[in-house]
């Protein structure tokens, strides 16, 4: 099943073995994402080797924890009531009781005013702050519940000054430079700034890692243009998102994030409970069919699942379930939702982007089953994922690693192709195209007399999209070496 929509499951190194790991590449996975929040470094090495050792065509993203608030340590769960009065300080090394709930960010009483909320643990504890003093916030509980040790907080519609990469946080992104990971996906990221103090980071180390800016909050939402400027792609991260703005507004921030990030024509994910209910159990509910096929008829590019994969008990399944759905909700999209791709979003529709719209057309008007391109950079290959087009789009990566980069984007068959060289880019584009045919052909996506478009350039590996060839793939195969490409590139 050829699916287009690509999906990230989240890896436990506490259960990470190759067996289950091929069964879930088997059943459509693209991309693993660890969580360094619950990871160290031995269990890190652990996912990333055996990752490797199923496919090095499985993509790897480090998620961050990121400029984040938590309670401390409790020396035992705090039951809260509805109507009770509890004091909030700030205090990373305080031990959490009944008379005081130390957090982790030592301003925090700096920061608040009457009036404001403080959400405990995603949300589950509401308190209303009514007293403001110089060294603690006394809150008003708003509903029963009990506060463990470190708990997430969040305070929805207030700017935080906390720094964009923890002590912790840079230990993990050197520990991703040093094992070649593909992404880091950063967490809490407000502004185009948050993105380049992980990119100085990568730029110290010479690191081709991309980043994924994971967008939580309002600020994110503010500055997604900015952001996604400077990332790799975005996330449309609805947990703590889900928190930090009104519920009701979520449907509406996914959808305008995924349009502004096909505008941009980068990758954009959706994630967080998607699957929540298999955790549990066998089968999903139907609002979570639902929310992954409308997640499909928005256009993202890739869903992500997390607890369903890292500790629930129907791992495989959820992993077949999201393809099977995304399979499905694909093939009933309607052309009238397509969001249109326009020249006057970022000032970058240039030649490449012009014959990739037409290369997507062709599938409408003459029929395409597939388009191929070779890749250097993965431009061309992104940019034809953002038309989001029906027919499939097999790049051919000149690296291993551009190939797993593609995992994330709409539509993107990647694969590594050693071929010629820079000595003979000629020959090695035809084989290239020849052997991506026979490939097509060989997984049933396409049959002899369909009709493919060959995506080239005429400049080399670096000088971009100039043409595109489009024939019958019988033609292309019986022709082999009699069938000429217009790339001039081994002209003296």
């Amino acid at each position: 099943m050829h699916k287009h929509t690509k999906i990230i499951a989240t890896i436990s190194d506490k259960r990470c073995d190759t067996s289950f790991i091929q069964q879930l590449f088997n059943e459509g996975m693209d991309v693993v994402r660890m969580n360094s929040a619950h990871l160290n470094k031995e269990g890190f090495l652990k996912i990333v080797h055996n990752v490797r050792e199923v496919s090095n065509r499985i993509a790897l993203l480090l998620d961050t924890k990121g400029p984040e608030i938590r309670t401390t340590k409790a020396e035992a769960p705090i039951e809260l009531y509805a109507g009770d009065l509890i004091r909030i300080a700030g205090n990373p090394n305080g031990i959490s009781s009944r008379e005081v709930i130390y957090v982790s960010y030592p301003d925090i009483a700096k920061e608040m005013q009457p009036g404001e909320d403080i959400l405990i643990d995603d949300g589950e504890i509401d308190l209303k702050v009514e007293e403001v003093h110089a060294d603690y916030i006394l809150c008003r509980v708003q509903n029963d519940g009990v506060v463990g040790s470190r708990k997430s907080v969040n305070i929805p519609g207030v700017r935080i000054n906390l720094p964009t990469i923890t002590d912790r946080d840079r230990k993990f992104i050197r520990l991703a430079i040093e094992s070649d990971i593909d992404f880091i996906a950063h967490s809490f990221v407000r502004n185009k700034e948050d993105v380049l103090a992980v990119q100085k980071i990568l730029d110290e180390y010479n690191s081709p890692i991309k980043i994924i800016a994971k967008i939580e909050n309002q600020e994110g939402v503010d500055n997604a243009d900015e952001i996604l400027d400077v990332a790799y792609g975005i996330m449309v991260a609805r947990g703590d998102l889900g928190i930090e703005v009104p519920q009701e507004k979520i449907p509406g921030i996914q959808r305008s994030l995924i349009r502004k990030a096909i505008r941009y024509k980068k990758p954009v994910i959706v994630a967080t409970q998607m699957l929540h209910s298999m955790i549990e159990n066998p089968r999903p509910t139907r609002a979570e069919i639902t929310d992954i096929a409308n997640a499909v008829f928005c256009s993202t590019d890739a869903m992500m699942l997390s607890g369903e994969t890292a500790h629930g008990k129907y791992p495989v399944e959820a992993v077949r379930t999201m393809t099977k759905v995304s399979h499905e909700a694909e093939k009933t999209k309607l052309e009238e939702n397509y969001i249109p791709m326009t020249s006057d979003s970022t000032g970058d529709y240039d030649v490449t982007s012009y014959l990739a719209k037409q290369a997507v057309k062709s599938a409408v008007k003459l029929n395409t089953k597939a388009i191929i391109t070779d890749s250097h950079s993965g431009r061309t290959a992104r940019i034809l994922a953002a038309f989001r087009g029906r027919s499939p789009v097999f790049a051919v990566t000149t690296s291993e690693r551009l190939a797993r980069e593609l995992s994330l984007s709409y539509g993107i068959w990647a694969e590594y192709q050693p071929g010629g060289g820079a000595d003979n880019i000629k020959e090695s584009r035809k084989a290239y195209y020849v052997n991506a045919v026979k490939k097509l052909m060989e997984s049933g996506m396409i049959k002899p007399e369909d009709r493919v478009a060959y995506l080239g350039g005429s400049f080399g590996e670096k000088g971009g999209t100039t043409y595109i060839d489009i024939n019958e793939a019988w033609k292309i195969l019986q022709a082999t070496e009699d069938y000429y490409l217009p790339d001039f590139t081994t002209w003296k």
